[in-house]
């Protein structure tokens, strides 16, 4: 690719399969050669410690890279995984918010550190559970936003805010931001509740939900207690199946005219 693309995987509710979309689709690009970064924008640090990268050895982090005179390239680390590197995070973040408030341009932080960055195809964003302004400089930097949706009761219900948000960040600061599309997870076609989400979720979004849905798979589960990624932990399992099928649909999407 001549272009780095910058996607955000966001959602203000937690528990929705942002993490383990970020880093799964990111792990499924990079086994079909795709030259992939994820940078870790939650406090929590959840992607870092899923891509086997303990506490310790994140010396310099997602912090740095918004707050501190540090670039890209300075606050990325090789992975287990061929193609994949990290930005990872720790708790530094957690006062980012307050900390950068004052900051002149401090929307525009995380956009400025990626605009000069050629050496990936794409960058996938871990967002935090909140539209602060960590998720904002996400957005701002970002050409698109990738949303994993839980087959839920509520899970349309937070999902208009989400939206208001992008539409905001695209009247202010970033015109050409779109919605990547909705991602379906933690699916359990046995259970009826989770076809009726789906069914809604199609009815009032159309083609903005991805045909592919993550189900609910065991393997998904326990991948992160091993710190790896669910194609690493268990390449035949159905989650490692679902995840290469975004893949490959994620990247169709990324070739069609906007």
């Amino acid at each position: 690719m001549s272009e780095t693309r910058i996607i955000a995987v966001a959602n203000q509710k937690g528990g929705v399969g942002k993490t383990t979309t970020a880093i799964n689709l990111g792990a499924a690009l990079a086994e079909g050669g795709h030259r992939v970064a994820i940078i870790d924008l939650d406090p929590q640090g959840n992607a870092s410690t899923g891509l086997g990268v303990p506490p310790e050895k994140r010396e310099l982090t997602s912090y740095d890279l918004l707050a501190a005179d540090r670039t890209l390239e300075e606050t990325l680390q090789a992975t287990a995984i061929e193609n994949l590197w990290l930005v990872p995070s720790n708790s530094d973040l957690s006062s980012a918010d307050f900390q950068l408030s004052s900051r002149s341009g401090r929307t525009h932080l995380l956009r400025r550190k990626l605009s000069e960055s050629r050496e990936f195809d794409y960058i996938l964003i871990d967002c935090p559970p909140a539209l602060g302004l960590l998720t904002v400089n996400a957005m701002v930097a970002a050409d698109s936003v990738l949303v994993p949706l839980q087959a839920e009761f509520y899970a349309l219900e937070g999902l208009s805010q989400l939206l208001m948000t992008v539409r905001e960040v695209r009247q202010t600061a970033n015109p050409d931001l779109r919605i990547d599309g909705v991602l379906l997870t933690m699916s359990d076609n046995r259970n009826n509740l989770s076809q009726q989400v789906e069914a809604d979720a199609r009815n009032t979004l159309a083609g903005l939900v991805y045909r592919t849905v993550i189900p609910r798979n065991v393997r998904l589960s326990e991948a992160p207690s091993h710190a790896m990624p669910v194609l690493q932990y268990d390449p035949l399992s159905k989650g490692s199946a679902a995840y290469r099928s975004l893949a490959e649909e994620f990247l169709s999407r990324q070739m069609a005219p906007a």
